[in-house]
């Protein structure tokens, strides 16, 4: 029998696997164009059902890199300006984050690199390179597409006339569930099947966006550096230190249900493990931290507030603000702890439990 698999042509782009097609006439439906072509191929399967050969299955080397590494460590990989660890940190690589290698380890047991805005000099031994790298590249990446224009609506169904659950920045990145919406007629197959961040289950909370609205890429995760890091403005010593120490956590591990830090955390069990360390004793839930403390506008917020993110008034995520419009989430299983712009998705609610006027 036949299945419909999505056909990849893949171009070289640091950090990113792009996937490109044959050019076509955008929709004027939603805000498309995205790369995925449709091809036959044969698939058996014993029980009446499809068996697809995915991109992973391939043994090809990965385009994308000229010379790929990958992060071999539990939850971040140091970037330093020079090769020595007495020279200063310029950025973070996550576990499983992809980097270009610029120069190899020429005896000293360092290898310069670069990933996303980072180049620096990381210890070579933590670090995966030739062929199992690029093997490794195909299990640990995930199909991802990107926003190419502001306030991207996510349907909650396949179709124009479908809610909106939520409204997505230019640039953000969203998790695909599935290059197509099965089963559906034409009209339909103009949809990506995305999960959004949330912490009501595993897989996040699933919405579609037009095709025509978003670049579709095959993507490892990359390197931060410092100064996406970095504070905006002077704030109070006890906001310095829980910010601080939210931050020792990037990288880790996202698991829905999950509340323990160093471990395995979904974004409320992030938030209240955070503020627990503190002495602040918050809510379980995403929506009960959103219920309790004092509501703040967009205006007062300073690192260490919450932020809440939702559809209207329902309330299905929450991050930690860190200044210079930037927080810090347990986001979802593909990046784990990360740090995000604050309008990555639209904000629903800003709360204080820090009273330090």
């Amino acid at each position: 029998m036949e299945s419909k698999l999505l056909k990849f042509s893949l171009v070289c782009m640091t950090g990113a696997l792009v996937l490109t097609a044959n050019p076509k006439t955008a929709y004027a439906y939603e805000e498309g164009v995205a790369g995925f072509t449709y091809d036959k191929i044969s698939s058996n399967s014993e029980n009446g059902s499809s068996s697809i050969t995915t991109l992973a299955s391939y043994d090809i080397p990965v385009p994308g890199f000229a010379d790929i590494g990958i992060a071999d460590v539990e939850t971040n990989l140091l970037v330093r300006s020079g090769p020595g660890e007495d020279k200063k940190i310029v950025g973070k690589l996550p576990k499983n984050g992809g980097c270009d290698i610029i120069e190899e380890d020429n005896g000293n047991g360092w290898t310069k690199v670069s990933s996303g805005k980072v180049s620096g000099y990381v210890k070579t031994k933590y670090l995966i390179t030739g062929t199992k790298a690029s093997k490794l590249a195909l299990k640990v990446g995930d199909y991802i597409a990107t926003a190419n224009s502001n306030g991207l609506r996510v349907r909650k169904e396949p179709s124009v006339n479908a809610e909106v659950i939520d409204q997505v920045a230019r640039g953000e990145e969203l998790i695909v569930l599935e290059g197509v919406v099965p089963n559906y007629d034409e009209e339909h197959k103009k949809w990506v099947k995305v999960s959004l961040d949330s912490d009501e289950s595993e897989e996040g909370a699933v919405g579609y966006v037009a095709k025509e609205y978003v670049d579709l890429s095959y993507q490892l995760k990359k390197a931060l550096s410092i100064e996406e890091l970095n504070f905006g403005s002077e704030v109070s010593s006890v906001r310095i230190r829980l910010v601080s120490k939210a931050k020792e956590y990037l990288g880790g591990r996202y698991r829905w249900g999950q509340n323990v830090l160093g471990v395995a955390v979904d974004c409320s069990g992030f938030t209240q493990q955070i503020y627990k360390k503190f002495g602040y004793s918050i809510p379980r839930t995403s929506r009960s931290q959103g219920s309790s403390g004092t509501r703040i506008s967009s205006s007062q917020l300073k690192p260490g507030d919450l932020v809440f993110y939702g559809n209207g008034d329902h309330i299905n995520h929450v991050a930690i603000f860190i200044g210079n419009g930037k927080i810090i989430h347990a986001s979802n299983r593909r990046d784990g702890i990360k740090i995000s712009n604050l309008y990555y998705r639209q904000p629903v609610k800003f709360v204080r439990y820090i009273n330090d006027r």
